[in-house]
């Protein structure tokens, strides 16, 4: 059983709530977006076919616990649940980051999943499935990268639709694009409104140039 992989590297987290944290990231070929701000282009066709087993293989060389499965957007292979369970079935905690369109049902609830919920600056907004957010195990996460004042508008409104008990239990980031919103006006919006919601940056880039690969 194989999937089309675009990189495999270890390096630091930088998103989330386990951004800081040394990673193994598992980056697959292929989405089915085509967000504005998009930093990942070269993983819409750029990979290689794997079998499952040299994947798990190759994230055990690196010796880390922590392993990341995104894209591209991962659930438009098939094989990826296989992948994620099979990462889980080794003692990894397991993380997959995912763009909010597909159905994450069909990953296994000690899945780590990072919901991505498109704003309407990626020009992707209208291919959320917001039944993601009854679906929430507890440990998921939502992000939201804000471009302007009607991305964070439209965040809000996302979240009003979110159950009160969720929302205390998931943590809710929501992140600047980098180099367009700076962070200091998000951040001023955030405390004039009183949101319970995290001011997240991508500390990746921060640490590193933001067009560096394998980061």
């Amino acid at each position: 059983m194989a999937l089309k992989v675009n990189e495999i590297f270890y390096s630091i987290q930088g998103e989330s709530s386990f951004a800081g944290r040394p990673c193994v990231f598992v980056r697959l070929t292929g989405c089915n977006l085509r967000c504005s701000y998009c930093d990942t282009r070269y993983a819409y066709d750029e990979g290689e076919e794997l079998e499952i087993e040299d994947i798990v293989n190759r994230v055990a060389s690196y010796q880390c616990p922590l392993v990341e499965v995104t894209g591209g957007e991962p659930l438009i292979q098939e094989e990826t649940p296989v992948l994620v369970h099979r990462l889980l079935q080794e003692g990894y905690q397991v993380l997959m980051e995912t763009n909010g369109s597909q159905d994450i049902r069909r990953v296994d609830d000690s899945c780590v999943k990072i919901i991505d919920i498109k704003c309407p600056s990626s020009g992707q907004h209208r291919h959320n499935d917001l039944r993601n957010l009854d679906w929430l195990t507890n440990h998921d996460e939502v992000k939201f990268v804000i471009s302007h004042r009607e991305d964070y508008e439209y965040a809000r409104k996302i979240l009003d639709l979110m159950d009160t008990k969720l929302l205390r239990k998931n943590r809710v980031h929501f992140s600047p694009v980098f180099g367009g919103l700076e962070p200091n006006t998000l951040a001023e919006w955030l405390l004039e409104d009183h949101l319970d919601v995290r001011l997240h940056l991508q500390l990746h880039k921060f640490i590193w140039t933001p067009d560096r690969r394998g980061v």
